[in-house]
């Protein structure tokens, strides 16, 4: 089954993504991305896939993913349960990385880099370590977010016992993939996430008629287009909801591409159940009560 492509955003002024989700969550699927991933999880255990492996996770579970590299973790949960936050996740892409092998020190991380391309699952040790340092990054503003990163990196680099996952044979042709007329598609669509892109520019792109790319885009993605660019609107609400605590609902509204108040709060409801403050601050009790645990 061929993945599909997951649109990584990062933010205007920033150089990498680092959020948290729950479970169940649009991600969680067969997919890729051309970024790094550095993946925590929290909390529930299952089943998870990476390449061509195959293995159980619980909460403590750290991975880190090259680029393009296709994996997907499920829970076991209770039908209709929801999980507030079940795994926290840094993404970075090639282009960060290049950047960055511009200073010397890079050097003891480049061994890292080239066998995350397989997948790496590190130790408990090694998770424990990390663990409040992604927490602190999720939350981090300017500088001190890329302390907080390169501290991740410098312990992952360093990691006594990290596990390759998917095995040297496992080939996917991923510039396939990438060059396939739908995945071409959602990578304008993430690109220009904030601008009015029709169905009429994507037909275009893919060379299709607009009756037909509307049929294939519902196939592909299970929802229409303009369900799908909401989604992914509400999504990055979520993540500036939780990051910046002291953003104003009205000016997430307009940062995420929606020109009124009222339509962004309608569909926030409509996807995730309560109203942006609650959503909030939901999980700002949730963090209050975990610290106090």
């Amino acid at each position: 089954m061929q993945p599909d492509l997951e649109l990584v955003h990062i933010r205007k002024g920033e150089s990498f993504a680092a959020w948290k989700h729950g479970y169940p969550f649009r991600t969680v699927r067969w997919h890729f991305h051309p970024e790094y991933e550095i993946h925590l999880v929290v909390a529930t255990s299952g089943r998870f896939y990476i390449g061509d492996h195959i293995g159980d996770f619980g909460p403590g579970q750290l991975i880190m993913t090259g680029p393009n590299l296709p994996q997907n973790w499920i829970s076991d949960i209770r039908p209709g349960e929801i999980i507030p936050c079940r795994t926290e996740v840094i993404q970075f892409p090639e282009s960060f990385v290049e950047q960055a092998r511009a200073f010397p020190e890079m050097d003891s991380v480049q061994t890292l880099l080239e066998r995350s391309r397989r997948g790496l699952l590190f130790d408990d040790a090694t998770s424990r370590a990390v663990r409040p340092l992604m927490r602190a990054l999720i939350e981090a503003r300017g500088v001190r977010r890329l302390g907080l990163f390169f501290q991740i990196l410098d312990l992952l680099a360093h990691a006594p016992k990290s596990q390759v996952l998917a095995s040297l044979s496992f080939v996917l042709d991923m510039q396939r993939a990438g060059e396939s007329d739908m995945n071409r598609a959602l990578a304008h669509l993430r690109g220009n996430l904030l601008d009015p892109v029709s169905e009429t520019e994507l037909a275009r792109l893919t060379g299709q008629s607009v009756s037909a790319f509307s049929r294939s885009f519902k196939r592909h993605t299970g929802t229409t287009l303009v369900r799908y660019r909401n989604q992914m609107r509400i999504d990055l609400a979520c993540h500036m909801l939780l990051s910046d605590p002291d953003a104003r609902v009205a000016d997430i509204c307009f940062d995420v591409g929606f020109s009124n108040l009222s339509n962004f709060n309608r569909h926030f409801l409509k996807l995730k159940g309560m109203a942006p403050s609650e959503f909030r601050a939901t999980f700002a009790a949730q963090q209050t009560i975990r610290m106090a645990g």
